[in-house]
């Protein structure tokens, strides 16, 4: 089952490499991974996106406190939440594809960042299922450069994670 874990770390050299460590040591994959200072600039936020039974994700969260620079850690999907993902992507765009591609854009919700006379940068956001939906629906062969942030999850309503 996939889970989103949000930490709260000490914004502090090497608390990254812990983290992940603790996962590489013991054989978890982490799917993604994003992390940035939050509005406290001694803390970062941290959101894993990664798989494993109750069981599993249970052994990550006691494993992950015991960890000296994390301050908390939450599963996001134990609540409602919300969840989005950024992607930059390039596409050729010559000729009559350049219509069907902002379209495209449009119907996705995604935005022209740039344009050359023969590509297109489109940023789009959305759940993860949202941004391969678009790749899915656009010409394979148009694809020139694909970059994708990993999943980025907040509590809604008041539930907050706080030191």
């Amino acid at each position: 089952m996939r889970h989103i874990i949000s930490v709260l770390i000490e914004n502090e050299a090497g608390a990254l490499s812990r983290v992940v460590g603790l996962f590489s040591a013991r054989g978890y994959n982490i799917e993604t991974l994003t992390v940035a200072p939050t509005e406290d600039h001694s803390l970062s936020r941290m959101t894993i996106v990664t798989a494993g039974s109750d069981d599993v994700i249970e052994q990550i969260t006691k494993q992950l406190n015991r960890l000296i620079d994390v301050v908390k850690v939450v599963d996001l999907i134990e609540h409602p939440y919300i969840e989005r993902e950024l992607m930059l992507i390039k596409l050729r765009a010559v000729g009559k594809e350049r219509e069907e591609l902002k379209r495209m854009a449009d119907i996705f919700r995604g935005r022209i960042i740039d344009v050359t006379d023969k590509t297109y940068t489109i940023e789009l956001t959305g759940d993860g299922r949202k941004l391969d939906a678009f790749i899915e629906a656009v010409d394979r062969a148009s694809i020139l450069e694909t970059v994708r942030t990993g999943s980025s999850g907040i509590a809604r309503g008041e539930r907050v994670l706080k030191a």
